[in-house]
């Protein structure tokens, strides 16, 4: 069984990316890892190159910054990435830059793999989520936080990214799919507030040509700095981050703080959330994909 992984990234340094843990944490599930550098404004590349593992392979793209809404320039990076993995390789683990796989995942993942390497039924592996939250201390556990997505796929250039790189489909239909008892790590809502405010003034003209996204969230006299306090709903993570991001979590350099008693819900909204902490069931939630 060959195993690669595929990712993008542009301007990682600028909006403080954890790229490099990324990257890292699939490391040792794969027999290569294609990397495709957009053109970036920073020093990217020297960073992806700091990585040091002959496994990495670097590819370089141009983005197309005239797709600037529904973040459909986010699919076709994924796809280019994609297309840069040889075919002799049977399963494809797909990370995005501010995503992170646990180690202790790493026998699950790879049993799958192993597993349903001959069921063709079977188009994609699906992960559970950790959203993380404004500190590595807090998880967002309210229904605005997607529950599972794919981030392993077959070797099939008929599988195209889909949107906004979320998910995958292929010749248009969602693939079939098999949950696997693992997590990625999302931490893309994980940083310095003048980072992250940064990052969401830019990436928002990516889904729309105004700026009502990029100024939504601003601290009152301070337009550099994002207010992460308006948030519905969060709760304390009780576990241990991938070893990889060790360095990364004590070289955090902002507080933040949150009662986790405070739910701000809609009644509707109010009554789904205790649900779901009941039973372990998400009602009304899409899914993009097929589970079999």
């Amino acid at each position: 069984m060959k195993i690669a992984g595929f990712t993008f990234i542009r301007n990682a340094v600028k909006y403080d990316y954890p790229i490099v843990e990324a990257i890292k944490s699939i490391v040792p599930l794969c027999d290569e890892v294609i990397v495709s550098v957009g053109n970036s404004a920073d020093e990217t590349e020297d960073l992806i190159r700091s990585i040091s593992s002959p496994k990495v392979k670097i590819y370089h793209s141009t983005w197309n910054d005239e797709l600037r809404e529904g973040g459909f320039v986010l699919a076709e990076e994924t796809d280019k990435a994609f297309d840069h993995v040889p075919p002799d390789v049977d399963w494809c683990i797909y990370i995005q830059g501010d995503e992170v796989i646990h180690e202790k995942y790493y026998p699950a993942i790879l049993e799958a793999m192993e597993k349903y390497k001959d069921d063709f039924r079977v188009e994609g592996l699906l992960f559970k989520y950790l959203h993380f939250y404004a500190s590595y201390d807090y998880v967002g556990d309210s229904r605005k936080w997607y529950d599972h997505e794919i981030r392993i796929i077959r070797n099939d250039k008929s599988i195209r990214s889909y949107r906004d790189a979320q998910g995958f489909r292929k010749n248009g239909e969602k693939l079939r799919v098999k949950e696997i008892d693992a997590y990625i790590y999302h931490y893309g809502w994980v940083k310095h507030p003048s980072y992250q405010q940064q990052k969401i003034n830019d990436f928002g003209k990516l889904w729309r040509n105004d700026h009502e996204i990029a100024n939504q969230n601003i601290v009152k006299g301070d337009q550099s700095q994002y207010d992460y306090s308006e948030i519905d709903s969060l709760e304390f993570f009780k576990g241990t981050h991938p070893s990889v991001m060790k360095d990364r979590v004590n070289r955090k350099n902002w507080t933040f703080d949150f009662d986790i008693t405070r739910k701000k819900f809609s009644l509707s909204k109010r009554f789904l959330y205790w649900f779901e902490r009941k039973t372990g069931k998400r009602l009304f939630n899409y899914e993009n994909y097929k589970k079999i």
